[in-house]
């Protein structure tokens, strides 16, 4: 028997067919206990389960809505009073309609996964370095409204206090929707930031315009390096040195070899980390964001369009190059890509970053819309 909303103009009844009998399997994979013997593989099982269902939840919602709004549309033959009532269901049902329509719309499968997050001072010397150490609160206080951790894997501050590079993991607390993962947000933060203030070290008071940049990958983990980094990360393709630590100026910090380089051979990245005491847990860190960097570039080459958008994530700081402007004076920050513009900005350094997010969220989400129609045709 057809389900009065797999008759809605649009959906598309034998995909809808196929992700619930999918969904049904992954019940039975979750509730299996020698999956939780493999965490890498629950991991997988459980992100693709999130995905999947929050699509037969919208589903069930339509379903429900559109058999309530029939029956109270029989009822208003009889009795009129009922007729508001079927006119609210029906358009409940459309609004559950729009939604699915939107979960099934072709979407970014990086989305429920965790960040590397990199922040790198630019053009205007320490004024840069120390926005770089705001911009990294920024995304802290961010983090902390939606539940997230920040861990700092490695960082490297400037002689007044700044930042001068920082690279960041940041971590759901479990696996949800993809819609709700971290990816799904800060991805649209990659590129260059421009901040238009008066320096400290400005004794004139005159504005000055400094840039930031910031680079976004999805983390890989130990899945990924299994079953699609197997041959990249092979010893014999990584060069790993040690050496002594040091601060800001080449003042030492340690007295042993503990900070680690690895230079990936084939593509010549190199990596290194030192914040840690510990030579292993400098290396495992470093291998973190290589794993990292190699998934993203093996993405990219296989999918040209969403290559993209991510590539427009700007790799060298310059201030031409920006994705945003943070101007002090008129307390603005404005987005180019979006057009975007919030006068908030003591509340945006503050983490207060989901106007701005979600102007982008929205236009990805609108491409994405206007893609998957055409495809259609």
């Amino acid at each position: 028997m057809a389900h009065p909303a797999d008759e809605l103009e649009g959906l598309p009844q034998e995909r809808l067919r196929a992700l619930e009998a999918e969904h049904a399997d992954l019940e039975e994979r979750m509730a299996a206990p020698d999956l939780h013997a493999d965490a890498a593989r629950a991991r997988r099982v459980g992100r693709r389960y999130a995905e999947v269902d929050q699509i037969i939840t919208s589903l069930r919602a339509l379903r429900g809505a559109r058999e309530d709004a029939a029956a109270a549309r029989e009822l208003a033959a009889e009795d009129p009073d009922f007729a508001s009532e079927a006119d609210r269901l029906e358009s409940e049902a459309a609004g559950h309609a729009d939604h699915l329509r939107e979960l099934l719309a072709p979407r970014d499968e990086d989305d429920s996964r965790d960040v590397i997050l990199e922040i790198k001072a630019g053009a205007g010397g320490e004024e840069s370095a120390l926005f770089a150490a705001e911009m990294l609160r920024m995304y802290r206080q961010y983090a902390l409204t939606k539940g997230w951790s920040v861990e700092v894997i490695d960082s490297t501050d400037s002689d007044l206090g700044g930042l001068r590079d920082a690279t960041v993991s940041v971590r759901a607390a479990r696996s949800g929707a993809p819609a709700d993962g971290v990816w799904a947000h800060l991805k649209y933060e990659g590129g260059v930031h421009r901040v238009q203030r008066v320096p400290v070290t400005e004794s004139a008071g005159r504005i000055h315009t400094s840039a930031v940049g910031v680079l976004v990958m999805p983390e890989a983990d130990e899945t990924d390096e299994a079953e699609l980094l197997s041959e990249q990360m092979a010893p014999a393709n990584l060069r790993i040195d040690v050496f002594r630590s040091s601060g800001p100026g080449g003042q030492s910090v340690n007295t042993t070899d503990s900070a680690v380089r690895i230079t990936h051979l084939p593509t010549g990245i190199v990596v290194s980390c030192q914040n840690e005491k510990s030579q292993l847990q400098n290396r495992e860190q470093a291998l973190r964001i290589l794993r990292s960097r190699l998934l993203d570039a093996r993405r990219a080459e296989q999918d040209a369009e969403a290559a993209a958008s991510r590539r427009s994530q700007v790799r060298t700081v310059d201030r031409s190059e920006r994705i945003r402007t943070y101007n002090f004076p008129e307390s603005r920050v404005t987005d180019h890509r979006t057009g975007f513009k919030a006068g908030n900005l003591e509340q945006v350094l503050g983490g207060d970053l989901d106007a701005l997010i979600d102007s982008s969220r929205r236009a990805e989400a609108e491409e994405r819309l206007r893609s998957a129609a055409e495809a259609e045709l």
